[in-house]
């Protein structure tokens, strides 16, 4: 480099605290005229972030302060600039994600994560034998999104997954199959029974449509509490519970099998899980519930991705996905600064990174 003049200046950066007491360092740098490229060059300072007028131990502190709080509250507390304590914490997150490195997943889970109305989705990928998520991107739910995924892992790191667990969104299968077909497909137990609860509802709407007057009273407003777990219901609940299934024997046989269906996940091998099944499509014979028919003829259209988690190797932590996603939808209501996509997506994928 052909240097010309160069000069010293002085300026003031932040600190970590000192108790309540905010401390400024007086720092001097030198600015140095490069005759080449005819721009002015700055000297570097490792020890500063990349907004020079803080440290990185500042940034850091910063960054894990806001784990735990919002960044309005992060920044009301140390005197800061709401938008200055979001770019340090997204340089914080960029130092965690450099950390970690780029992974080399066995098992993945894939779900999708609505990001604003008008059906906006993003894909997140989750490395389900480390419990983190490990990829947030695409555009929507289509094949050309999910392939994106595929691209960003390499064909190397592809080959090396044995494991595809997802919802049985048609897309997410079709691109798992051509880019890993050495994986398995494993469709996950929430989605799947969700599916059973919405048939559950489906019984509950027609026999409020089929009744009236004063035997509506037991349906009416229950929905919930008919849907939820009975370990999670009150005491109140519990009665209304106990009441409504017993005054409505459609229902009462509904919400037996809905209960019961559970245990198809509790078998080690597939020949015993297809026994259950077959047992438990027999109980809806003379049933009259044609929302749990169309729900069992949806299962066995997909047997192979709900059996395939009867074998040893296939036995991961399904609710991992289902948890994650509950994390996320706290960082949306949490995170003012839901606008900004890299931020969220940055979020998302420390969640479950070590501070």
């Amino acid at each position: 480099m052909h240097r010309g003049w160069y000069d010293r200046k002085l300026k003031l950066v932040r600190d970590l605290s000192c108790g309540d007491v905010l401390v400024y360092l007086e720092i001097e740098y030198r600015r140095v005229d490069c005759k080449v490229c005819g721009k002015v060059i700055t000297e570097e300072l490792e020890w500063l972030a990349s907004n020079p007028l803080y440290t990185k131990r500042f940034a850091v502190y910063v960054g894990k302060r806001c784990r735990d709080a919002s960044v309005e509250s992060v920044a009301k507390e140390l005197h800061l600039n709401w938008h200055t304590v979001k770019e340090l914490e997204k340089e914080y997150m960029r130092g965690l994600l450099s950390k970690a490195g780029t992974p080399g997943p066995q098992v993945i889970g894939i779900d999708e994560i609505s990001i604003r109305k008008g059906h906006t989705y993003r894909i997140v990928v989750s490395d389900l034998l480390r419990r983190r998520p490990i990829w947030f991107g695409g555009t929507d739910r289509t094949e050309a999104s999910m392939q994106q995924f595929y691209d960003w892992l390499g064909p190397r790191k592809v080959k090396g997954i044995r494991l595809v667990v997802m919802d049985m969104w048609k897309p997410f299968r079709k691109v798992a199959q051509a880019q890993a077909p050495q994986a398995s497909i494993l469709f996950d137990k929430f989605h799947i029974l969700s599916h059973l609860g919405d048939a559950l509802d489906q019984v509950r709407k027609e026999e409020y449509a089929r009744l009236s007057g004063s035997d509506r009273r037991f349906i009416k407003g229950q929905k919930y509490t008919l849907l939820s777990n009975r370990e999670n219901l009150s005491v109140t609940g519990r009665k209304a519970l106990k009441d409504l299934l017993a005054a409505n024997k459609r229902l009462n046989t509904a919400y037996i099998l809905k209960e019961s269906f559970g245990q198809l996940w509790d078998y080690q091998t597939e020949g015993w899980a297809r026994r259950f099944f077959d047992n438990w499509c027999d109980s809806l014979k003379w049933q009259r519930l044609k929302p749990y028919e169309k729900f069992a003829e949806m299962i066995e259209r997909h047997w192979d991705g709900i059996a395939a988690y009867s074998k040893p190797e296939n036995k991961v932590p399904l609710g991992f996905v289902e948890g994650l996603n509950n994390k996320i939808r706290v960082i949306q209501r949490r995170a003012y600064g839901l606008r900004d996509e890299e931020y969220l997506r940055l979020k998302v994928l420390t969640c479950m990174l070590p501070p």
